[in-house]
């Protein structure tokens, strides 16, 4: 089975380095002339699907705004990550989810394994039980070609005081989380398939991320202050494995798909031009 990392490769170099997020906040529902309601999210959803799930190369739903819904909004979302996949876009579950044993396979069951109705081709995971803790979601993403991509330096300012608190050897703890992850990916052709989520908004990081050999997700550009320029202060020599993530950027634009569209491609166009200056 091919991998997650061929497969975002290849996504990457067809559709252009763009993730978008599906983030119906209620006030971004409410701006949309949607009501705030399973009916507004549906209809939200289904036109940010429409719009731009043939053309971006990663779609990334957030599951707590389908979540605070119940069991209605959970039906949507996992009729919108049909609906992506349909279209041929990487669906990326932003669900932060760890834990230990037992309690972290059902996690990778939920969301990495074929048969699931929540099956994505990638996660999001919280390492801060220990790396070694979401193994299982290692496992089964290497199993079934899906991806996981952990939590490393978030934009949070609250993250810092974990994220960049030093161990017994001196590395931050994001060090030791990009340390471990490098392990996993090493050797992998053309792109390991465990990724780093490190926000575009953290600045100058103290950390190495070159022996990664995975993608790189970077949420917090557009609405959360980052700009597709803050990509090189942050990734340094790692920047070609970047993967920007947009929100309420693109979002914003709607609920008019040609508008959606329009700002999908600007970000995409900037998020290139960022790129290429490290050539």
């Amino acid at each position: 089975m091919e991998s997650f990392g061929a497969r975002l490769h290849r996504a990457i170099g067809e559709r252009g380095p763009l993730c978008v997020g599906i983030d119906p906040h209620p006030e971004l529902l409410v701006s949309w002339g949607l009501t705030d309601d399973v009916e507004g999210l549906r209809r939200f959803a289904r036109t940010v699907v429409d719009a731009l799930g043939d053309r971006v190369a990663v779609v990334k739903p957030q599951s707590a705004f389908f979540e605070r819904f119940g069991s209605q909004g959970v039906a949507v979302l996992e009729s919108t990550i049909r609906q992506l996949r349909d279209y041929g876009s990487l669906v990326l579950l932003d669900v932060k989810r760890g834990d230990i044993g037992s309690t972290v396979r059902a996690y990778a069951s939920a969301y990495l394994d074929p048969s699931s109705p929540m099956y994505a081709d990638a996660v999001t995971a919280s390492p801060f039980l220990g790396v070694g803790s979401l193994a299982p979601m290692f496992e089964l993403a290497a199993e079934h070609g899906g991806g996981v991509f952990v939590l490393a330096l978030t934009s949070n300012p609250e993250g810092a005081s974990v994220q960049r608190a030093r161990g017994a050897d001196g590395r931050t703890v994001a060090q030791t989380v990009i340390d471990e992850i490098s392990q996993l990916n090493a050797g992998a052709e053309p792109l390991g398939s465990i990724g780093l989520v490190v926000g575009a908004t953290v600045g100058e990081t103290g950390c190495d991320l070159s022996a990664v050999n995975g993608p790189l997700l970077a949420p917090g550009l557009g609405a959360q202050g980052a700009t597709a320029a803050d990509l090189r202060t942050v990734f340094g020599p790692a920047l070609p494995a970047v993967l920007p993530s947009y929100s309420r950027e693109v979002l914003g634009a709607g609920p008019d798909p040609e508008a959606l569209r329009a700002a999908a491609q600007r970000a995409v166009a900037d998020c290139r031009a960022a790129l290429r200056r490290h050539d």
